[in-house]
């Protein structure tokens, strides 16, 4: 009868811990998964991605656009245009954003100077992919199917159709909507590089 009675206390004990470690675990999911998310949504304040030196030139120009100031006070943010809303797609460009604090660090991009000599490179990157992902940072406020084109101005009233035809995409026509669009480097000469 001891044997049974130890054995039912010993059942009791690991029932006891076992629910113990479940509620445990739970909680400690539950605040890693609201710290996961605070850091997420910080990485995304504008002021967090305007802190580094590199990043001041893109704030000037930005605020001279109508994406940060306009008659309807609706600004978009630099997370809007350069972070996906859905979870995976967002991860990649988290990921992928080590390289632009690489830089800042390495000093690559540390002056206006140095930044302009890469603004090329840096748009074309970015320009690519938003082809690649049929512009959908942009389609998160911006939808070709709910705009009222009698509403647009005559250029884009025009523009606007013919694009959705053509399967363009908004990159495609609007490349320095929000940040001044670089000149594309000139082709060296053949010759230069034989000799």
């Amino acid at each position: 009868m001891s044997d049974n009675t130890s054995s039912n206390q010993g059942q009791r004990l690991y029932s006891r811990k076992y629910i113990i470690t479940i509620i445990v675990v739970f909680f400690a999911g539950i605040a890693a998964f609201g710290g996961f998310n605070t850091i997420l949504a910080h990485t995304n304040e504008m002021e967090f991605c305007t802190s580094c030196h590199s990043m001041k030139v893109n704030l000037e120009e930005y605020k001279e656009t109508v994406h940060y100031k306009n008659a309807s006070g609706v600004q978009a943010t630099c997370a809007d245009c350069h972070v996906p809303k859905a979870f995976l797609p967002k991860m990649k460009a988290k990921i992928l954003a080590y390289k632009d604090v690489m830089h800042e660090f390495l000093g690559t991009i540390d002056t206006k100077e140095k930044y302009e000599s890469h603004r090329w490179e840096m748009a074309s990157s970015v320009w690519a992919k938003m082809q690649a992902n049929d512009s959908l940072v942009c389609r998160n406020c911006h939808s070709i199917d709910n705009m009222e084109f009698s509403e647009q101005d005559r250029s884009a009233r025009k523009k606007h159709p013919r694009a959705q035809l053509k399967g363009q995409t908004c990159i495609d026509c609007h490349k320095g909507i929000a940040h001044e669009e670089p000149d594309e480097p000139e082709e060296e000469d053949e010759a230069s590089h034989n000799t």
